[in-house]
């Protein structure tokens, strides 16, 4: 991406909770929690948000900080690869000032456990030399919030994971949720867009807000050279046709997967690595990307033995399910 799409994206992140679309329960939680700190002048309790990718983790850590009136430092948990690399960030921090981890669960060992002590006493210990030489120093950190976003939330050790104070679960969005944050974008973007345009594209953005903006974004392309410019509900249905994105969100990987557990495996179930070298994804992507919403919309179905195809998903295909089959016979 280049700065000017980097800039383009931060400028569709809401500022405030008031701007922020959806979650509303989650959101009345955090103004009560962030008022709360503020009339007692004690920095927030450590956060953990989790939820499938792009439904807006790293939005609600920026929208947090906003709202405290804090500065924030945002590092994921791959770059930190030692101690001394998240001591040295800590250490630079100002007092209530707030930390964000992205990919928290991918934090190194050592790394994750510098933070114990941090969390809670703000303090870290240093130990110099080895052996009996060995002597230990007691660093005063500022106070700070720690905000933490996994995808993966089940990955974190139970040391690490109790220590956030708040936990939050975000959900996939309704889509008069997504039409608004549709309509937003479209207003900040300066798309021209009507409500049926706007609608088209909540229904098939897998109620997820990332990619409602980017299904925005790839039809006003659409609509500039094959249209007039605006965003209706004919442009709307054929620009998504074209991007192979079916009425239900589904694109071409998930109905791929749909397909081989059904052609290759009856149904399923499936194990998710043999899935993985059948449609050529890595298995963590399954996870993490496609099953969360194929679960959600009721075509997938995880159990012990493996993954497995519902009724609704056969139907959804065009294709005689096993039911319709025992019908016929």
């Amino acid at each position: 991406m280049t700065e000017d799409d980097i800039a383009l994206d931060r400028s569709l992140r809401p500022r405030s909770l008031e701007e922020y679309v959806g979650q509303t329960a989650i959101k009345e939680r955090l103004e009560i929690y962030i008022r709360a700190a503020a009339e007692r002048g004690e920095p927030l309790d450590h956060v953990l948000i989790s939820g499938p990718p792009g439904l807006g983790k790293t939005c609600l850590a920026h929208v947090i900080s906003n709202e405290l009136g804090a500065s924030i430092r945002t590092t994921s948990g791959p770059a930190i690869e030692r101690p001394g690399d998240m001591v040295a960030i800590l250490t630079n921090m100002d007092d209530r000032s707030v930390l964000f981890i992205d990919e928290i669960h991918r934090l190194n060992r050592s790394a994750e456990e510098a933070l114990y002590p941090a969390m809670e006493d703000f303090l870290y210990d240093w130990v110099a030399g080895k052996g009996p030489s060995a002597r230990t120093y007691r660093i005063r950190l500022p106070r700070f919030t720690l905000i933490g976003a996994t995808t993966r939330a089940g990955l974190l050790p139970s040391p690490l994971r109790d220590r956030f104070g708040i936990s939050i679960r975000l959900d996939f969005y309704s889509p008069g949720e997504l039409y608004q944050v549709v309509k937003r974008s479209a207003g900040i973007l300066g798309i021209e867009i009507d409500e049926e345009g706007a609608r088209e594209i909540s229904l098939r953005a897998r109620g997820t807000p990332r990619v409602a903006n980017r299904l925005l974004k790839r039809l006003r392309d659409y609509a500039q050279v094959k249209a007039s410019g605006v965003i209706d509900l004919q442009v709307a249905k054929n620009g998504l046709d074209m991007l192979d994105i079916d009425a239900r969100g589904l694109d071409l990987m998930d109905r791929r997967m749909l397909e081989v557990i059904i052609k290759n495996y009856g149904g399923g179930p499936v194990g998710v690595e043999t899935l993985s070298a059948a449609v050529g994804e890595e298995p963590e992507t399954i996870e993490d990307v496609y099953e969360p919403y194929l679960m959600q919309v009721g075509f997938l179905q995880r159990t012990s033995r493996g993954r497995m195809v519902t009724q609704a998903a056969y139907s959804h295909l065009g294709v005689r399910g096993p039911a319709e089959q025992v019908r016929l016979v």
